[in-house]
């Protein structure tokens, strides 16, 4: 009883803010989830049963929250002291996907098939990168204003862990990742001249990335060309389309939970990539309103953190993962609202997923490590923080 006492005795708001927060996005994530894929696992299960995949989230959620509540009470020395070994092993998992233990899906290489599950190493490259970006950039902060110091060994390490995800082909996460590494480089206070060259070199880069696949380059041409094409309804549109055609159809209240027409297989992904669609068509556009407003509440838990904190480690890593579940969030919405072209980025703490769930509830565990109140930061840093001081 006393050990649960001490797991939530915080006193600071934005600790409860960000944690209710992402309770009811996990828990609406559920609903959706069980909504949007009861007939596909109707189907799947041979007409036994609704619930597979909701079972499956359910056990993941019931893994990741209390990884998240555990690693709350992880004070903030321990991430600048592991940050390269936790990059490092991250790293390691990444390279699994190029070994027998990978597999291809959805024309990407960024799965391993560890037996009895299945798992996405890039999302806990996504985590390492954003912690080793905070201790790096933490120790360089006076050196900042010289762009050696700035470019070693910031861009080796960066074009290693987005290059291991572009060698797989997957062009969703590569955006994801990109973002969280310009989230780390702004609140570290980077000179925007430094910023502009690497802006240019990817604008020439990605284009050549998303040029990497024909199944890509089709979807591309198709969002450019509007999917005008009545050949396309059929094949690479199919998606895109029928996601706009749920939203379209939920109206301003929606045709209630559970009534959608489109996750009668017409939709793929419905419990994954397009589960907005699905949650546009039964809530409405209030339904939809609702969970952008609730991301947004989630930004704010994560700027009202950076702002009252002295800590250059915990500024930097709470603005990368701000720019990655906020970045990713608004990606996958545009995607499902024809803004964007399909690019296979789940919708966080809702889509289906278990390696994007867990990693992200982490992910913010890590944050609320970091939102516990002043004086026990003030003590954990304090604690001897595993000579990083040392790298200057």
């Amino acid at each position: 009883m006393v050990a649960v006492k001490r797991l939530f005795a915080a006193e600071t708001g934005s600790f409860f803010l960000i944690l209710g927060t992402t309770l009811f996005l996990v828990v609406l994530g559920l609903v959706m989830v069980l909504s949007s894929s009861s007939v596909e696992a109707f189907i799947q299960s041979g007409q036994t049963s609704f619930f597979g995949a909701f079972v499956r989230q359910g056990i993941y959620a019931a893994i990741g929250i209390p990884l998240m509540l555990v690693v709350s009470r992880v004070p903030v020395w321990f991430w600048k002291r592991w940050a390269w070994h936790i990059l490092g092993a991250a790293v390691l998992l990444q390279l699994l996907v190029f070994s027998p233990l990978g597999y291809e899906s959805g024309g990407n290489r960024n799965w391993v098939n560890l037996g009895a599950f299945t798992a996405q190493p890039s999302e806990a490259v996504k985590l390492a990168l954003a912690i080793w970006l905070g201790m790096i950039l933490a120790v360089k902060r006076d050196l900042l204003d010289d762009w050696r110091h700035l470019a070693i060994p910031l861009v080796p390490v960066v074009l290693v862990a987005v290059g291991l995800v572009v060698a797989g082909g997957d062009l969703g996460t590569t955006m994801v990742m990109l973002l969280l590494v310009f989230g780390a480089v702004w609140f570290a206070g980077i000179k925007l001249r430094y910023l502009l060259v690497p802006l240019a070199l990817l604008a020439a880069v990605i284009p050549v990335i998303a040029s990497g696949s024909a199944s890509r380059n089709d979807r591309i041409a198709a969002w450019m060309a509007g999917c005008t094409d009545d050949s396309a309804y059929q094949g690479i549109c199919w998606q895109s389309l029928h996601g706009t055609w749920a939203l379209a159809s939920g109206g301003m209240f929606g045709v209630g939970l559970g009534n959608s027409k489109a996750k009668w297989s017409w939709l793929p992904e419905a419990d994954n990539d397009f589960i907005f669609a699905v949650l546009g068509e039964e809530l409405g556009l209030i339904g939809a309103i609702v969970v952008l407003a609730l991301f947004v509440v989630l930004a704010t838990g994560f700027i009202k953190i950076i702002r009252r904190t002295d800590d250059p480690f915990v500024r930097i890593v709470t603005g990368s993962i701000a720019a990655w579940i906020i970045g990713q969030a608004l990606i996958n919405i545009a995607v499902v609202l024809g803004l964007l072209p399909v690019l296979g980025v789940p919708l966080p703490l809702i889509s289906a997923g278990g390696s994007a769930l867990i990693v992200t509830l982490v992910a913010i565990g890590v944050v609320l490590s970091f939102a516990r109140r002043r004086e026990e930061s003030a003590h954990e840093r304090g604690r001897p923080p595993g000579r990083v001081g040392s790298l200057r």
